[in-house]
């Protein structure tokens, strides 16, 4: 019988939050690079000193703290979607406390590194159907609201907005100097999120040009570069698509443009230069 290796997991570690990982939906560890490269067997990942070290990055902890604030924003209850609001706003910040969310997931269904654990080891974890997620997601966002007491600075929030934020195009200057902070200066996420954000319906619409903080030369230079050096892998077509989108045309506007017969096309198309980042992403490594 192997002996396991002993495991420290300190309160600062961002292996507790890998039960959180293997409990999103599928479609957010498929667009997530670098969760995508983690097996669903979790000794293949806890006892191995490549995958640690992609665990115990701040890529890690970006994507995972992306994908769960997506999950639990909606459950504040605030119109909208978490981006339609600067991260100085109050609930947007409460959505990423990955170190409320991770414990309470835990105590409410016994999610976490010593259930995982018990998985056989030639067993993959499944995944789990996205409504059942989102119902125990809804279950430890009120806890945590309850438990922390906050109901009282949401009724302030609710009651009492900041002007700037809620606008459906996040054109106000405080959101987007917010997001050349926030995401861009992640690089790689922030071609990923930007290429997500093309993929969103037209009803979702809203910038989606890769910026930098101009104050920055080094990250202007490596964001850029690193964004046309995907596009130069693409066909002139998917380049044309991709450029019009982040010039903030419509997929209607698009078709009619490259002279498609409608807009599902350009849709279609778009899921395609996403998993093509996808793969150029990986190759890149």
């Amino acid at each position: 019988m192997t002996t396991q290796p002993f495991m420290r997991v300190t309160r600062n570690s961002n292996l507790i939050h890998l039960p959180f990982m293997y409990f999103l939906p599928e479609e957010h560890i498929n667009s997530s690079p670098t969760l995508l490269k983690l097996p669903r067997k979790v000794r293949e990942v806890i006892y191995n000193e490549e995958m640690m070290k992609i665990v115990n990055s701040d890529q890690f902890l970006n994507e995972i703290a992306d994908a769960v604030a997506s999950l639990t924003f909606p459950f504040f209850k605030f119109r909208g979607w978490k981006e339609h609001y600067s991260g100085y706003f109050p609930v947007w910040k409460l959505s990423y406390m990955l170190n409320v969310w991770s414990p309470l997931l835990e105590q409410e269904i016994d999610w976490g590194l010593q259930r995982l654990l018990m998985f056989p080891s030639s067993e993959e974890i499944p995944f789990y159907d996205t409504d059942y997620i989102k119902s125990v997601v809804k279950i430890i966002v009120k806890r945590g609201i309850e438990e922390l007491n906050l109901q009282p600075i949401l009724d302030v929030v609710r009651e009492i907005p900041c002007y700037e934020d809620f606008e459906l195009k996040l054109k106000s200057n405080v959101k987007t100097d917010f997001y050349r902070r926030w995401y861009h200066t992640r690089t790689k996420v922030g071609v990923m999120t930007s290429i997500d954000d093309c993929t969103k319906g037209d009803d979702e619409d809203y910038s989606s040009t890769i910026v930098a903080d101009p104050s920055n030369m080094v990250e202007v230079i490596t964001i850029k570069d690193y964004y046309q050096s995907f596009k130069m892998q693409l066909s002139e077509n998917d380049r044309k698509i991709i450029e019009l989108r982040d010039d903030g045309y419509n997929h209607k506007e698009i078709a009619e443009k490259l002279g498609y017969k409608n807009h599902s096309g350009v849709v279609k198309r778009m899921q395609t230069i996403r998993e093509a980042f996808l793969k150029y992403e990986t190759e890149q490594q």
